[in-house]
């Protein structure tokens, strides 16, 4: 059978190799063969690729098992160290600590690490290797409907031997809005495939034909009778996943974000505002009710779907673009996002189970388990599990974290990079700043100590001060930075006094620098009423800035710093520029510093 581009330009070529298997399969049957006594090579072609892509994925395909029995799922390694990728829903029902299998046959201890109710994903560690096996991780916003796509996991508990069962389809839609069904899970932004996903498959990769890793197998529509997929299932995308993965890192109990505003679609088609909160940073931007929004995050807005789609997949505290229209004319803001739930919500709601996942023993669940291979994890009664005794070390329970033990491994890893700046921490009197502040061309003294801060422009004729204790009010001081003042009590306190000096601090994840720049690693503190965000350079190390609020519906004081100079044998920025509800206040050049010495 030969192909004829020309002659039938409507059939395409995937079609006539299809037509062709056919018409080759049938010869076969009635005792003939192929053209030539063989198979279609391009046929074959197509079938070696699958095959090679199957066998670069499958190492990195984790079977799930909860140690007390409690069912099981899939994950897929994401780190050589061992860090992988699941739903919540699976590590839900599996507790704090699983097992967990590979195809190479072994078995290997695993512990939570972060959890993501909401949009139904979470990170786990397998103990034991420093070289696991990883996939690529993809861009999920290159698809296109039609691709070809791999799943893989462990479809009702099957893979026995731990080799991943896979299914093969196409990407059948794109940014798709799954809603809540009884708890507040939402997949928003997702991905369809007509692969088969089925109780089991939750938390398992879903590949792209290049066998890069593209999103997260977490539900299907099933028939009713049989729990038996229907031909429709949903990964979450890996570029959503991508900006909730530092904050998984941290061992938080991540949410996702709201605007604080409501939208609807008018009869025209606009999407307009219809409610806004007066406390939401996107109304002191200046949004309000009526006005249309033309994008949000760099993606066009055109229905409330979409609006939700787009909100969906991102963390609070997130800073992000918004343009919108008001009698024709466009404006941009930058918005920084309020959380989705309380945080009450966060820890009490119980997780929805999209796919229920069968338990060791249930049928066909000891099938095609190869000679020698260790059996899945049997029911050991009832009662929270035991955990491993060299692993327990590996799991801190602290409220409002999945894992506190890998949020404070990573305030260690950010909080090394302010050794570079020298000890602060010797000297124990008052710092005193000269400054000059470059847009009013006036000399600016700073003195910070521990209860009492002030700021001295033009040799006296201007003063300001503000109490830094338990009983002080946090005043905007000078008047409209924010509260200045407070915030650079906060970096000393951080610099001089240290990590334990605040009343919290934690690791927050990451987030982009303003809104619009790189990714950079957040570190929250909390003394008396005051929270900064102390922002660190993911490439560098470097501290480049911090944010600090008096209360959470006003907009902080934002510092960033330029340039680093010696001044008294320790580092410190030669520029802070100040800027407060998106004005720049102003920008002081430090000339001179004591840093408290004797």
């Amino acid at each position: 059978m030969t192909w004829h581009p020309t002659s039938r330009p409507e059939i395409s070529r995937r079609r006539w190799l299809q037509t062709a298997t056919v018409a080759s399969l049938t010869t076969l049957l009635k005792g003939g063969s192929t053209a030539r006594g063989a198979a279609d090579p391009d046929v074959l072609a197509e079938q070696a690729a699958r095959v090679a892509v199957v066998q670069k994925c499958a190492p990195s395909v984790v079977a799930i098992f909860g140690p007390g029995g409690g069912g099981g799922g899939s994950g897929v390694l994401i780190t050589p160290d061992g860090f992988a990728l699941t739903n919540f829903h699976v590590t839900s029902g599996a507790g704090d600590f699983m097992k967990c299998g590979l195809n190479n046959g072994e078995l290997y201890d695993a512990v939570i690490v972060g959890i993501d109710p909401t949009g139904d994903v979470a990170l786990i560690k397998l103990f034991g290797r420093e070289d696991f096996p990883v996939a690529t991780l993809g861009d999920s916003d290159q698809l296109a409907v039609g691709e070809t796509c791999y799943a893989m996991g462990n479809p009702f508990l099957l893979a026995t031997d731990f080799s991943p069962t896979v299914t093969y389809g196409i990407i059948s839609g794109l940014h798709r809005y799954q809603g809540p069904a009884g708890t507040f899970l939402e997949y928003t932004d997702c991905i369809q495939v007509d692969a088969s996903i089925n109780p089991g498959n939750s938390g398992g990769p879903l590949f792209s034909a290049a066998g890069d890793l593209v999103g997260i197998n977490g539900r299907g529509s099933f028939e009713k009778r049989g729990r038996v997929n229907s031909g429709a299932g949903y990964a979450i995308s890996i570029n959503q996943i991508k900006h909730f993965l530092d904050h998984l890192r941290g061992g938080l109990i991540v949410d996702h974000a709201t605007l604080g505003a409501a939208v609807a679609t008018k009869d025209d088609g606009s999407m307009v505002v219809t409610n806004i909160l007066d406390s939401s940073e996107a109304f002191r931007r200046g949004l309000r009710v009526d006005d249309e929004i033309a994008s949000f995050a760099g993606r066009p807005i055109r229905s409330v779907n979409q609006f939700k789609n787009i909100l969906g997949i991102y963390p609070k505290g997130w800073k992000l673009p918004l343009v919108y229209r008001r009698e024709g004319r466009k404006q941009e803001i930058f918005v920084r996002l309020r959380g989705l739930h309380r945080q009450s919500e966060m820890t009490l709601q119980p997780p929805e189970r999209p796919a229920e996942e069968p338990k060791p023993g249930d049928k066909d669940q000891d099938k095609g388990r190869k000679p020698g291979a260790p059996k899945p994890p049997r029911p050991a009664g009832r009662g929270k599990p035991k955990p491993p005794e060299q692993y327990a070390k590996f799991l801190v329970e602290k409220p409002g974290f999945a894992n506190f033990h890998f949020n404070q491994l990573e305030q260690e890893r950010v909080l090394r990079g302010l050794a570079a700046w020298g000890d602060f921490k010797t000297p124990t009197g008052a710092w005193k700043l000269t400054a000059h502040a470059v847009a009013a061309d006036l000399p600016a003294v700073f003195t910070l100590a521990d209860e009492l801060c002030g700021l001295i422009l033009a040799d006296g004729q201007q003063a300001f001060a503000q109490e830094t204790n338990a009983e002080a009010k946090q005043g905007d001081e000078p008047p409209a930075t924010g509260g200045l003042l407070l915030a650079l009590h906060q970096l000393r306190w951080l610099l001089a006094k240290g990590p334990q000096a605040f009343s919290e601090l934690y690791y927050a994840g990451s987030e982009p620098l303003d809104g619009n720049g790189p990714l950079v690693d957040v570190l929250a503190t909390e003394r008396f009423t005051a929270r900064t965000r102390f922002l660190f350079d993911k490439q560098t190390g470097e501290l480049i800035g911090f944010d600090t609020e008096r209360d959470e519906d006003v907009d902080p004081c934002e510092v960033r710093f330029e340039g680093i100079a010696e001044f008294q044998g320790r580092k410190f920025p030669k520029l802070l520029i100040v800027r407060h509800a998106d004005r720049e206040y102003g920008r002081f050049e430090l000339r001179a510093a004591n840093w408290g010495d004797a």
